[in-house]
């Protein structure tokens, strides 16, 4: 948790670790940020419940059981690290397993069960495919949640191929899944062709070089497009997280029970690198916006639910020929990104909104400027309390994002 000498802004803050703040042991547990703030923590090894923080009161130590965690271990568990997304209708749907459920967390009470999936090969740990809660449109009446990769059934004992389901332009597990900010694309990184997410027995043997975008608006047959191969093997305990410029930051690797850097086939990788999207290609820069106001550099912007937020941003030349020069830019998008926590091939509370725009107008005496009123999500249930990166979207080309706190 972080400790602050005075406002969560001070500069002396630092990360205090609270012995005990949790009523259950939870090792590969989940976290998913409520609408209240509470964070809502599932599972772990041998742990099939789940309890909130923070507590009601230091004396709380309450759990609550959940019979659906039990019922999805396996003899190689397959069950830890459950895919939990917050549902607009501010219920939970849990993925465990093969299969997944939604849950009123208030009541403790399972409103719908889904089919099992596919094949009903597992998609948690070690299995180890990922999940993403699909980018949210203004006033969202359903939403849609993708899983994707993983390994077969038996892979824990087996390390002989591990696709997944979908027709992926190739296998993986332990791939990573981020959102990326122009809202059409989900970047699929990291991980391995074949084995298990499993420190120790070091079964992956194939890293997956080659970063995968899937696109879900595409066909069918075209929505997975391999990209340029990274030389840095990101297997087990390797991450990634969205950046405010559209990068990727990813880093780590270590697929052994300790660090080892040196006499194995996959030595401890601790640096970072950066994965950069085709949308920040220099021959994009014609289409890309610029936020000039709020300010990118300057402190976050608060906003209240519901509440309108105007953005400036300047349109270049080469954009405003290709719409001879119109004063309005009508598709012109906003996306509103909460950073994700990413770990073992989940980015938790990783979420994407669609900003409704209810006016774009050109800023009088001042060519190539534009501002854009937009309208916040309405509740907490679309937008948990946090601080999220906001993007002004042309033609699929994000700009740089500012920080805005709601």
């Amino acid at each position: 948790m972080p400790a602050c000498g005075g406002t969560r802004d001070d500069k002396s803050c630092h990360w205090s670790e609270k012995q005990d703040a949790l009523a259950a042991n939870r090792w590969y547990a989940t976290n998913q940020i409520l609408h209240d703030g509470r964070a809502f923590i599932v599972s772990g090894r041998r742990q099939f419940n789940y309890e909130f923080y923070p507590k009601a009161g230091p004396s709380d130590t309450s759990i609550v059981q959940m019979s659906f965690l039990a019922r999805t271990k396996d003899p190689e568990e397959n069950n830890l690290y459950p895919f939990v997304h917050l549902n607009i209708d501010g219920n939970l749907f849990i993925f465990s397993n093969n299969r997944a459920v939604l849950l009123d967390y208030k009541s403790n009470r399972i409103v719908r069960t889904y089919p099992v999936m596919g094949d009903g090969d597992p998609r948690n740990y070690p299995s180890s495919g990922s999940s993403v809660l699909l980018p949210l449109k203004p006033n969202p009446n359903e939403a849609e949640v993708l899983v994707c990769g993983g390994a077969s059934a038996g892979s824990y004992n087996s390390t002989k191929g591990g696709a997944g389901t979908f027709t992926m332009s190739s296998p993986r597990v332990m791939g990573d899944m981020i959102l990326l900010p122009n809202g059409v694309e989900v970047a699929i990184i990291n991980g391995a062709a074949d084995g298990t997410a499993d420190t120790g027995w070091e079964s992956a043997k194939t890293p997956a070089y080659a970063p995968v975008v899937y696109r879900p608006d595409h066909s069918p047959g075209d929505r997975f497009e391999e990209q340029t191969a990274t030389g840095v093997a990101r297997l087990y305990h390797s991450s990634v997280v969205l950046l405010r410029d559209g990068r990727l930051l990813v880093g780590g690797s270590n697929p052994h029970t300790y660090y080892n850097f040196s006499n194995v086939q996959f030595p401890t990788d601790l640096g970072l690198e950066a994965f950069s999207p085709e949308y920040l290609d220099a021959s994009n820069d014609k289409l890309r916006l610029r936020i000039l106001d709020p300010s990118p550099t300057g402190a976050p912007t608060s906003v209240a639910y519901g509440a309108t937020m105007t953005l400036q941003f300047s349109v270049p030349a080469s954009a405003r020929r290709r719409r001879g020069g119109a004063a309005g830019l009508g598709d012109v998008s906003v996306t509103m990104v909460v950073p994700s926590f990413t770990t073992h091939s989940f980015a938790m509370n990783q979420r994407l909104l669609f900003l409704d725009v209810t006016k774009n107008v050109a800023v009088r005496g001042r060519a190539g400027t534009f501002n854009a009123s937009v309208t916040m999500p309405v509740t907490a249930v679309l937008a948990p309390p946090e601080y999220y990166m906001v993007f002004v979207v042309n033609e699929h080309i994000p700009s740089e994002g500012i920080w805005v706190q709601i």
